[in-house]
């Protein structure tokens, strides 16, 4: 086997529409879908772990985890096949327990899942277009009954088992509600439906008996024992007036900034809607639900036996945004309290996770409340860009969801994020860490990236430009124009040189270490490599059956390797291909060497990572690692060889330490010193400037005003000892006077 390996140590971003998809492991550990499978955040100590999915995993679809947290229960498309299994959580790392399926029950997705109060089995309810409920005795992998549910198209939402009784199961979905009894083998019906059939999105059972269900036009249902015991209706919520105070009173960039109109996604955003209940959860107070957009509403139960609203928590304004839109225009999908219901988290439609911190006490609950991230806001859609430096240990990415964010790779936080009108399609990362080139569907733009903040400094006409990239020494920038590669001087911004040649999309460039030479490839299965003094090719392979959509460079620049469409792993050199890896049924769609030039990286259309030694092997001789739920688009190894990054159109970014065979960090001969500088611009020092000297006034004024007032204190004390001591002073001499009078009349 390679002796190259690759451990995850972060994972941003989330899978949404998973039934079940975030739930608390312990107080202070969260588990949710994130890539291919799940990942763990420790929201105290901040440190992330991965439980890869089953190979060639499609991503997860449903997660329950056990009453005792030692049990998950993952449903997850692999190989194009449903896949149930249950993972024991208590070994380390988790380990698959079983793997459930059986020849009753056709090959359809799990859309829901849910642990009996032991543990001893599990509910699973199928997809359309034959919606079913199993029921698992799961540690002998044993089907013990199954049965069809009536499901329209949109099919079940949501399963789960009494709190107390393993034997009873609420199934929920559009227009049914309906409880089962487990006997003599067989799952029968316990309730009758009455009424008007809803669209039931959601359901918790509140005790024993109780069960609140939520639907889709907004209403909450209480039901005792299979029998409608209160309901309600929910009124839409608009945000409340602070968040839209705040967006209207935002500084929104400026025209240079900017540029479009905003998408009939965001107008959209901005319209009411009917309410719906898309999520709801129970704690001992009551419970909580989502019946609007971005906000999570409290209940609870009154001496009457009837649910009284006592909080609304919305999520939080975007900080980090430059458009009119609203964070909180998002549907939760899941709510999950704390084993001890001390934090609340959310996910959302948006990828987005969020927490709140329950008071302590009565007097401390505020009406209204705001969630924080659970770590940082995450991308939304596809990624479309990644790039490294060397003098910060940063990454630069960009979205479909008109982002660019900057993350640190050794602390694993976010460090900048900026949202722009238009979709970005590229980003470069200038070698100092100091600035970046982001490819719009308008316009280039070269980006200062500032302490808190991003500014465009300058825009160059070049349209759908969707790859960049600065040269190793950071005088120079390329970026594809059409079918034409366009050279710019970094200090002028002046066009210097226009290599034309490519016939097809340019899918990446690459430059040489010396800065002399740069390498392209392009749908129309060719690489060149371009002499940038005569602005000639000196090298080119064409391959017309491969698209090629990424290639990398040794460190000697002598070698280039690409992949394409035609499932293979080229090395190329001297015009001609020396050798071929073949993907064994998959596309490779991105490759990443490593700067000692002794490993390569590359990562497939399923989302998967594999990573192998230099020079390439001749047969199987790879590891690979489950990652992203999409194909990965972008992958980088950090400047000193200790670091990949991986990029996915899942929305998601993987970390990954590069490691020897036995486990260990790989050191390099001499540690890199990271540059502290950061970019600030002279009006925001000014205007900080005038703050301080404000502030300064500000104190000296109340220094003199808080004299003045001591000295009137004073003077008003001297003047009232003053007075007391002169009242004191004739009392002193009527007593005296007094007593000689008594004197003198005794004597007498």
């Amino acid at each position: 086997m390679s002796v190259v390996e690759a451990q995850p140590a972060a994972v941003f971003g989330c899978r949404p529409g998973v039934s079940g998809g975030i739930c608390f492991l312990e107080e202070q550990l969260v588990l949710y879908a994130a890539g291919a499978a799940c990942a763990q955040f420790h929201t105290e100590q901040r440190w992330h772990k991965f439980i890869p999915g089953r190979e060639k995993s499609r991503g997860v679809r449903a997660l329950a985890v056990s009453r005792s947290r030692r049990y998950l229960a993952v449903s997850e498309m692999a190989e194009e096949e449903p896949a149930l299994t249950v993972y024991e959580l208590t070994a380390e790392p988790p380990r698959r327990r079983r793997t459930l399926s059986a020849a009753e029950l056709p090959a359809r997705e799990t859309v829901a899942l849910a642990f009996s109060p032991d543990g001893r089995y599990l509910a699973a309810a199928t997809g359309p277009p034959e919606a079913q409920l199993a029921l698992w005795l799961w540690e002998k992998q044993r089907l013990l009954a199954v049965v069809r549910l009536e499901a329209a198209d949109i099919g079940v939402c949501q399963v789960s088992f009494s709190p107390q009784d393993n034997a009873q199961v609420c199934v929920t979905g559009n227009g049914f509600f309906k409880l089962f009894k487990y006997s003599e083998g067989t799952l029968k019906q316990i309730n009758l439906q009455k009424g008007e059939p809803q669209n039931y999105l959601c359901h918790a059972w509140l005790s024993e008996e109780e069960i609140i269900c939520g639907t889709a036009t907004g209403k909450l249902f209480l039901f005792e024992s299979g029998e409608l015991l209160w309901q309600r209706d929910v009124e839409y919520r608009k945000p409340p007036k602070e968040l839209e105070e705040g967006t209207r009173a935002k500084d929104y960039v400026s025209s240079s900034d900017v540029s479009g109109e905003p998408t009939s996604e965001d107008s959209g955003s901005l319209q009411d809607s009917l309410p719906q209940i898309s999520a709801v959860a129970a704690y001992s107070k009551g419970f909580a639900c989502s019946s609007s957009p971005g906000v999570v509403l409290l209940f609870e139960k009154t001496n009457k036996e009837v649910y009284k609203e006592s909080q609304e928590i919305w999520l939080p304004r975007d900080l980090f945004t430059t458009v009119p839109k609203l964070s909180g225009r998002q549907d939760i999908t899941c709510i999950c309290f704390s084993p001890s219901e001390e934090v609340l988290v959310v996910s959302t439609t948006k990828n987005q996770l969020y927490m709140f911190t329950m008071p302590s006490a009565d007097y401390l609950k505020e009406e209204s409340s705001h969630f924080e991230y659970l770590h940082f806001p995450l991308h939304s859609a596809s990624i479309t860009g990644l790039d490294v430096c060397i003098r910060r240990p940063i990454v630069a990415t960009c979205s479909l969801d008109k982002s660019v964010r900057v993350w640190n790779y050794k602390t694993n936080t976010l460090e900048l994020c900026k949202e722009f009108w238009e979709e970005a399609y590229t980003v470069a990362l200038h070698p100092t860490g100091l600035f970046c080139l982001v490819g719009f569907s308008d316009k280039l733009r070269f980006i200062s990236l500032l302490y808190e903040d991003m500014h465009v400094f300058k825009d160059f006409p070049v349209r759908e430009c969707r790859e960049c990239s600065f040269s190793n020494g950071g005088h120079l920038f390329a970026a594809v124009n059409g079918n034409v590669i366009q050279i710019y001087s970094c200090t002028t911004f002046e066009n210097t040189n226009n290599l034309k040649g490519h016939s097809g999309k340019i899918h990446a460039v690459k430059w040489s270490a010396d800065d002399s030479k740069c390498f392209s490839c392009d749908t129309h299965g060719a690489v060149y490599e371009w002499n940038l003094s005569t602005g000639k090719r000196e090298m080119e392979c064409v391959l017309t059956s491969c698209i090629y959509s990424s290639i990398a460079l040794h460190s000697d620049s002598k070698i280039i390797f690409a992949v394409g469409s035609d499932q293979t792993l080229k090395e190329i050199s001297e015009s001609s291909v020396h050798h071929e890896v073949p993907a064994f049924d998959v596309v490779y769609t991105a490759v990443a060497v490593s700067h000692s030039g002794d490993m390569v990286f590359v990562g497939t259309s399923l989302g998967t990572v594999r990573s192998m030694k230099y020079p390439l092997p001749l047969c199987r001789d790879f590891n690979e690692y489950q990652a992203h739920a999409g194909a990965i688009t972008k992958m980088s190894v950090t400047n000193d060889d200790l670091f990949l990054l991986t990029a996915s159109e899942d929305g998601s970014i993987f970390f990954w330490k590069v490691c020897s065979k036995k486990g260990k960090i790989l050191k390099r001969e001499k540690e890199f010193e990271y540059a502290e500088e950061v970019l600030i611009m002279k009006s925001d020092i000014e205007e900080k400037s005038r703050t301080i000297l404000d502030l300064q006034i500000r104190v000296k004024e109340l220094q003199i005003e808080n004299d003045y007032q001591l000295r009137l204190k004073d003077m008003s004390c001297y003047e009232k000892i003053k007075e007391l001591e002169e009242t004191f002073t004739q009392e002193l001499e009527s007593l005296k006077n007094k007593h000689q009078n008594l004197t003198v009349t005794r004597n007498y």
